[in-house]
């Protein structure tokens, strides 16, 4: 840091389990990389190609070699993967992974109705060549996954060998843990972090101020996710209790409030200072 500040959260450092902090990049340039990864390298723990642009972008190879410069790890988003599991192709996506040296896979059914074992099996046998990442929460607004489910899920997939579950939301963050507005799903959190271990679910929170909302309910350690390059260090600064939204939240407001009460008068009412 560039200077010194008392009285901050105290943050985990990389390689983090907590307060893992995954970035979308949904197309950046080369030149676009090198420039987030200049301030953002930092604070990003992992980087997610979003959906399927890695089908699209140019000089992929090339792109892969800048962050692993940065020592930033990637992987393809979960829609890649259901593309090809659509299209029976699932040992092409295997090989894939191989071909481009990644060493994190996602599994995703958000955009696919696919039978949980079968999921599953796929992570299993992911999970012997790769660190999987699965996804859990649909795309669809429309489909309202109960919390038992959620929380079957995430604990099965945890068990087949998943390293974290991530909590969907989109890139907008608008479906899955949140409301068409936005809003969290509070009780639906709650009942999750009833069964399953905090350090390992990753929150998709791509608005400020859902970020805020769990930064508030889990300490500036909570894992979060689909956060845009351009808005990393904002992120961090949330975390440290640096922006005005969670200003106050890490203080102890009891000594706050001392040390700014009012300065107590000396000297007695309707009395004057000797003149000199």
């Amino acid at each position: 840091m560039n200077y010194h500040l008392n009285d901050l959260p105290e943050r985990t450092s990389k390689p983090r389990e907590q307060g893992f902090t995954m970035v979308m990049d949904k197309g950046l340039s080369i030149r676009e990389t090198e420039d987030f990864l200049e301030v953002g390298a930092e604070y990003a723990d992992i980087v997610k190609l979003g959906w399927a642009t890695s089908y699209v972008t140019p000089n992929l190879k090339r792109k892969l070699e800048v962050y692993k410069a940065a020592g930033v790890p990637v992987y393809f988003g979960g829609t890649l993967f259901e593309a090809f599991i659509i299209r029976n192709q699932f040992d092409d996506y295997r090989r894939l992974l191989s071909e481009f040296g990644m060493e994190y896979a996602e599994v995703s059914d958000g955009s696919l109705d696919l039978n949980h074992d079968r999921k599953l099996e796929y992570i299993r046998t992911l999970s012997q060549e790769v660190q999987v990442l699965s996804e859990v929460g649909s795309k669809d607004a429309e489909k309202i996954i109960p919390p038992y489910k959620w929380i079957s899920q995430m604990q099965t997939e945890l068990e087949a060998g998943a390293i974290k579950v991530i909590g969907e939301a989109r890139e907008a963050g608008n479906v899955g843990l949140f409301r068409s507005t936005g809003e969290v799903r509070s009780g639906l959190v709650e009942e999750i972090l009833t069964k399953v271990p905090v350090e390992k679910i990753l929150w998709e929170a791509p608005q400020k101020a859902q970020q805020v909302w769990f930064i508030k309910l889990l300490g500036a350690n909570v894992n979060l996710g689909n956060i845009a390059p351009n808005e990393v260090v904002s992120l961090e600064t949330i975390r440290l209790g640096l922006r005005g939204d969670t200003f106050t939240h890490f203080l102890d407001m009891d000594n706050v409030d001392e040390m700014f009460k009012p300065a107590k008068p000396t000297g007695k009412p309707g009395t004057s200072m000797p003149r000199g």
